[in-house]
């Protein structure tokens, strides 16, 4: 089968042929329709999860986020039978047999569920990490209807689904953007307000709307310094998170405000959340790339040097 993958940490993603895998009891056997590109993707194959404990394997195939057809299932499996629809995340011990692959064994425990209805593979691949994390964070923030919640980097993977899932609850949706398209764009997602970061300080931009100060705050590209100033914007008891890793908890603690640093919990139940939205209509998939599996190295290595624009799905 052919897949992208690298011999080593740190080396450049190939296109390889490679034996298909072999199902094993407790697995499924994906034939994979399309594979979502993020970031963590490639920052697996520098070496993020090679603490010592977690177990790697080369050729290290790429890629977390999938969508396929079950082909095979295996001893054991209960979950799911030849032919189902599937989506989720495809990461499991070892580390290398991931989705950017033709084929792809995935354990039936793993994060995995049957795919959305309403919506073809390629957009389905694209939903797993980022529309979990988009949907955990809304909920973290508890914030009630009517609420104003500040989205700092809004045009990309997780901040387009958390417009759209904060708008659904009847949040007052803040997105940051660049453009004007990118204005236009974030509003039919359903954001209330449109802010061009390019045009002035974004404090200065939110305050001057938004005297009494925002109730939420997602961060999803600040750094330390822009996180904490950007927690002035928020209101005493407010909610503020990052997923940059940045947020000082004494700080916040300083502020009155609850949140910090935020890390996804991958699982089947999340995924069956976001497939209810999705289905119900409440929840468009931004996909603005679709791209073949030879042309993903050129992708991985954009993503790399920050110049990826929106969300690029691999089409098997």
């Amino acid at each position: 089968m052919k897949a992208i993958a690298v011999s080593e940490f740190k080396g450049t993603p190939t296109l390889m042929d490679l034996p298909k895998p072999a199902i094993r009891p407790g697995t499924v056997l994906i034939k994979v329709q399309a594979a979502g590109m993020n970031p963590f993707d490639w920052k697996m194959t520098d070496g993020i999860m090679n603490n010592g404990k977690t177990p790697h394997q080369f050729p290290l195939i790429m890629g977390v986020d999938g969508a396929g057809v079950i082909e095979e299932v295996g001893e054991g499996v209960t979950r799911f039978k030849k032919g189902d629809l599937v989506y989720g995340q495809f990461i499991h011990m070892p580390i290398g047999e991931g989705s950017y692959a033709e084929y792809a064994i995935v354990p039936e425990k793993s994060g995995l569920t049957i795919a959305p209805m309403r919506i073809q593979p390629e957009e389905a691949a694209a939903v797993p990490t980022s529309g979990m994390t988009a949907l955990q964070m809304v909920e973290k923030l508890k914030l009630q209807k009517g609420d104003a919640v500040l989205i700092n980097g809004a045009t990309g993977g997780v901040g387009s689904f958390a417009t759209q899932i904060a708008a659904a609850k009847g949040l007052k949706v803040i997105a940051t953007v660049g453009d004007e398209d990118d204005a236009k764009r974030m509003h039919r997602l359903g954001a209330a307000v449109t802010i061009n970061y390019k045009k002035a300080p974004l404090a200065d931009q939110v305050k001057a709307k938004f005297p009494q100060g925002v109730d939420g705050l997602l961060d999803l590209i600040g750094n330390k310094e822009k996180f904490e100033q950007n927690l002035d914007l928020v209101k005493e008891g407010g909610g503020a998170l990052t997923t940059q890793f940045v947020a000082d908890d004494e700080v916040l603690k300083a502020k009155k405000l609850h949140g910090g640093n935020f890390e996804t919990e991958g699982s089947p139940a999340a995924l069956d959340q976001l497939s209810r939205l999705i289905d119900q209509g409440q929840i468009k998939v931004p996909v603005e790339n679709k791209i073949r599996l030879e042309d993903a190295p050129a992708a991985i290595a954009a993503s790399r040097e920050g110049k990826a624009t929106g969300k690029t799905v691999i089409v098997m």
